[in-house]
């Protein structure tokens, strides 16, 4: 998307240093490395990095207009614009094309399930509208900015995945996107450690309603803990499992009737379902049929690392190791034992829980416990290691073990290629290196 001067100026406020330019439209780009003639250099700062050192940078790889918070102007320059803060100049111009183009906007948040059900409400939406939505996982303020500024002219629909590490920062987002709709997937225990409460993790939660209008709809799982912390006075739609009746649950499939109409998902698991139920709430305010949204929820399917189903050696890995939290993980687990033969749980430590980190580890081990009693676990890390206690109390086969590299050489030597595996944990224990390490062998 290229701006025009006058509406860079206008969008962010900004005071102009310099004005020697006979280009009159930019684009911009906050990348020295693959920064054009036709951009505009928008250095941005964060905890350990400033964008400004790369100003002359940028420059000599062919820019010749950059934003800046100082009064400094270098001599190569022909169009520079000062600004207070440079992130908060990148947010304002994405709200600025955001109200141009002016489609029907989407917020989604959650502690757990964002990302899957973003792509379950684009496989609905783009159904019948044209939509752009959030890449991957990408839900920070630089995520939501490039998010805004990639939509396309004729976008009808935008969804715009929301993440947070603390109190206010989805409240920064949301003012700024000024959703129509406004989705809270759940609240958990993920960030727990950062923002010190179940409570504060509902409030940062419930921050996503602060940019909705008086018009907007707020839509949400049906949890205490959320309708206790939400102040948006207007229309509010709350879901759960129990609205539903489950039809069928095999491997990869998922059917159930609810509101009277049957859906269908390319996935399992109770938690995928209660997930698509902000999807059909939010197709049928959106004008779309039950058939339409029906259809739209059919073409759904996971992502990287989500339940991601790869054939490796022989072996059956369903890797859903992008991330994991204590919710997450015992109803992932639940759903593959009850679904799977012969089957293999192989969990890593959690991250980001706080002082309790041991004991929200415990409970899922004593959750699981209750569960299939034919699963083997394999557990990595010393804080997997916990989740392994209560499963031995109750007869489980539980291996130990402290890398990736230990686990690969366990299954190849040890699992029957009967058993299907299911990977579990914090991404930073970095799961993907089991496989690679199995596809070498």
């Amino acid at each position: 998307m290229m701006f025009d001067k006058n509406d860079l100026i206008e969008a962010t406020g900004a005071k102009v240093l310099k004005d020697n330019s006979c280009v009159s439209k930019f684009n911009i780009s906050t990348d020295t490395r693959t920064i054009t003639p036709n951009d505009i250099y928008l250095p941005l700062k964060g905890e350990t990095f400033d964008g400004e050192k790369f100003i002359d940078k940028a420059l000599e790889n062919g820019s010749k207009a950059y934003f800046t918070t100082s009064d400094f102007v270098f001599d190569n320059a022909d169009f520079v614009l000062k600004v207070s803060d440079t992130k908060d100049a990148y947010m304002k111009i994405a709200q600025f094309y955001r109200n141009k183009i002016n489609p029907v906007v989407v917020g989604i948040t959650g502690s757990a399930g964002k990302t899957t059900t973003k792509e379950m409400v684009y496989s609905v939406l783009n159904y019948k509208f044209r939509t752009h939505k959030t890449f991957s996982n990408h839900n920070n303020e630089i995520g939501f900015c490039q998010t805004i500024l990639s939509m396309p002219e004729d976008t009808q629909m935008l969804i715009v995945e929301m993440g947070m590490r603390g109190l206010g920062e989805i409240d920064y987002i949301t003012r700024y996107l000024n959703p129509d709709y406004a989705i809270v997937t759940n609240s958990g225990s993920a960030h727990v450690g950062r923002l010190g409460s179940l409570d504060n993790i509902a409030i940062a939660k419930c921050e996503i309603a602060n940019g909705l209008s008086n018009e907007g709809i707020f839509i949400s799982l049906n949890q205490d803990i959320i309708k206790k912390h939400l102040k948006f006075k207007g229309e509010k739609i709350f879901y759960s499992l129990d609205d539903v009746v489950v039809l069928e649950r095999k491997p990869s499939y998922s059917k159930f009737e609810y509101k009277g109409n049957i859906y269908e998902l390319n996935v399992e698991g109770d938690y995928n379902i209660e997930n698509s139920l902000s999807a059909v709430n939010l197709g049928l305010k959106t004008g779309m049929t039950p058939e339409e949204i029906a259809k739209g929820l059919k073409t759904y399917h996971p992502i990287e690392k989500r339940w991601e189903v790869e054939g490796i050696k022989g072996y059956k890995f369903i890797n859903d190791s992008y991330n994991a939290n204590p919710e997450s993980m015992k109803a992932s687990v639940k759903a593959f034992a009850e679904l799977y033969p012969n089957p293999v749980v192989i969990l890593g430590d959690m991250a980001e829980l706080g002082n309790d980190e041991i004991r929200y580890h415990r409970e899922v081990g004593e959750y699981l416990s209750s569960i299939n009693k034919y699963v083997k676990y394999i557990l990595v890390g010393k804080l997997a290691c916990e989740i392994g206690k209560p499963l031995e109390i109750e007869g489980f086969e539980v291996e130990y073990f402290d890398n990736n590299e230990q686990v690969a050489l366990y299954i190849v030597e040890n699992l029957d290629k009967s058993n299907t595996i299911f990977l579990k944990a914090s991404r930073a224990m970095k799961f993907e290196e089991i496989l690679e390490k199995i596809k070498k062998e």
